[in-house]
């Protein structure tokens, strides 16, 4: 009995989070900041800041296969090989295939990073504030539900966290993009800025700005102090950063809340379930399968942060199952896992552009220009809802890669010399969140831990097709204008998932009957458990959504410190 009581005082903490990502670090640093003994869970390993980029000082010529993935990689991860950043030198951050198993009912491609630091060691780190465009969105437009609050209930936290995370980019005045705390910007080159005017001349409506990104172009004193340095511009980002140029967790958020002598961080804990007390009536811990020996283990605390990536939320939520919740924590409503959305990448244009043969640029900067969403911002004015963001960048490929043949020295030097600007457009969409594209759990297959496996049931509808069929027509046009040519529109026709930035699930709303979560992010009907990361979007906006993850997490803590 004794010994029992013993082990539960020892793995007993103020606090236990869920996810050590880019929510889960904030939540992390924030609680222990705070004073409060926080136990961070992650089910993959440990990855220390700079000793564990084993790859990022690394040469071409230092890769068995000149950074590209192997045939047999190919053969055996083909969800995961179809992500921008995923090869040779990248590849030990992501999750493969075949050992993390999901059941596709629709296509959904769904990339994953378990580690310390999750997927922030390999996002594209592009951050855009949200404005009441999009929280009053559902409302206007009528799909979803009301969001719960506005843009000015997070505008101070947008604040907060822009500060010590390090955004660089202009304020650049426009009432759906609100301005960030920036840092210096990157610049557009000569291209670029030529787009830039030509856009400008053409278009009351539109404007072309230098991307937003959480990348220092100068260190701050609190930069410093996280022992961060300034963005080198090579570009190799996806390797983790041994200067703490870009923000991710394993730099910034996880060291500081370490510093404090207030976290315990486990990695290779593989979230089963939480634990609901009937009689308590709340939250009192968390079920962990440890990854090597498959030990169930019992870990608790008074408040409970769920922060393991949007469908991994979904999942342990749905698997929380008690008398009081047979249908998952929390779901009371049955919305628990419906209404995923994502972001619409599937359009691109590529286009030529003549001129500026005697200009060039330096480094290779880890942004790109954006056009802010135009379409449906003010008013409704097409035959579909919402809209896009638009990026697109220059550049002056190598002469050889035009695919010309030679040897010699005159081949040689012909390598040395940049070829044609070409052009490169895409576009960010929003979707529409919609009952029936929906996760839930396998009844009949496990994985490994004895979990049950995710069925993902999430597609496209006719909206994004109309969104898709005008970017491409806009898109076009613009380059038109602004002088390029050999323009070449394409549908990628990627599932979703591929945008990496699904959200949804477990949805913030003002009624429980129709929502999981109140306007602090606490579950509705067990306020001791917080769902802050992108499972609980109430609608996904067309702007990159992780810096409203940031500011949700940390208001979230705020309120949960002071109840």
């Amino acid at each position: 009995m004794n010994l029992s009581i013993d082990s539960k005082k020892k793995n007993t903490y103020d606090v236990i989070v869920i996810g050590s990502g880019i929510s889960g670090g904030w939540a992390a640093k924030e609680f222990c900041e705070k004073g409060l003994k926080t136990l961070v869970l992650e089910r993959g390993r440990d990855v220390r800041h700079i000793t564990d980029y084993t790859t990022a000082m690394s040469n071409p010529w230092d890769f068995p296969h000149r950074g590209r993935s192997t045939v047999v990689s190919e053969t055996t991860n083909p969800i995961v090989n179809k992500c921008y950043a995923f090869e040779e030198a990248t590849e030990h951050f992501f999750v493969k295939d075949n050992e993390h198993p999901y059941i596709q009912e629709k296509p959904f491609d769904w990339i994953r990073g378990y580690q310390v630091g999750g997927k922030s060691l390999i996002w594209a780190r592009q951050t855009q504030r949200w404005s009441d465009f999009e929280f009053e969105a559902p409302t206007r437009d009528g799909f979803a539900v009301d969001w719960p609050i506005r843009y000015k209930d997070l505008a101070p936290w947008y604040s907060y966290v822009e500060k010590f995370t390090g955004i660089s980019g202009n304020r650049d005045g426009i009432a759906n993009l609100p301005d960030s705390e920036v840092l210096p910007p990157f610049e557009l080159n000569c291209v670029e800025k030529h787009i830039q005017q030509k856009v400008k001349e053409h278009y009351h409506d539109r404007q072309v700005i230098i991307g937003r990104c959480a990348h220092l172009t100068q260190s701050n004193e609190i930069h410093t102090q996280q022992g961060r340095g300034q963005c080198q511009a090579r570009h190799l980002c996806y390797r983790g950063c041994p200067y703490g140029g870009y923000f991710s967790s394993n730099s910034s958020t996880i060291p500081w809340a370490a510093k404090t002598g207030n976290l315990t961080l486990r990695p290779h804990s593989v979230v089963h379930s939480i634990i609901y007390d009937e009689q308590k009536q709340k939250a009192t811990g968390v079920r962990v399968v440890d990854a090597d020996s498959k030990e169930m283990l019992e870990f608790f605390a008074d408040v409970i942060f769920v922060n393991a990536a949007c469908l991994n939320t979904n999942l342990i939520l749905l698997n929380s199952t008690s008398s009081r919740f047979p249908n998952g924590l929390g779901n009371d409503s049955g919305l628990l896992g419906k209404y995923v959305a994502f972001h619409n990448y599937r359009g691109s244009l590529t286009a030529t552009f003549e001129g500026y043969q005697n200009q060039y640029y330096y480094g290779r900067r880890p942004t790109t220009a954006f056009i802010p969403s135009f379409r449906n911002v003010f008013k409704q004015e097409t035959d579909f809802l919402r809209g896009y963001m638009i990026a697109f960048s220059a550049s002056r490929a190598g002469w050889h890669q035009g695919g010309q043949e030679g040897f010699g020295v005159d081949f040689k030097e012909k390598i040395t010399q940049p070829g044609g600007w070409g052009v490169y457009m895409m576009m960010q969409g929003e979707t529409v969140p919609r009952e029936h594209n929906h996760v839930r759990l396998s009844k009949n297959q496990k994985d490994a831990w004895g979990i049950p496996q995710l069925i993902t049931s999430i597609e496209y509808d006719q909206n994004d097709e109309k969104l898709l069929q005008d970017f491409l027509i806009q898109g076009t046009e613009m380059l038109e204008k602004s002088g390029c040519k050999n323009i070449s529109p394409y549908d990628s026709g990627q599932a979703p998932g591929l945008d990496i930035h699904e959200m949804g699930g477990v949805r913030m709303g003002k009624d429980p009957k129709t929502s999981l979560l109140n306007e602090w992010n606490q579950l509705h009907y067990c306020k001791n458990v917080y769902v802050t990361d992108g499972a609980c979007m109430t609608s996904v906006g067309n702007q990159n959504p992780s810096l409203t993850f940031m500011a949700l997490t940390a208001r979230a803590v705020n309120h949960a410190i002071q109840k």
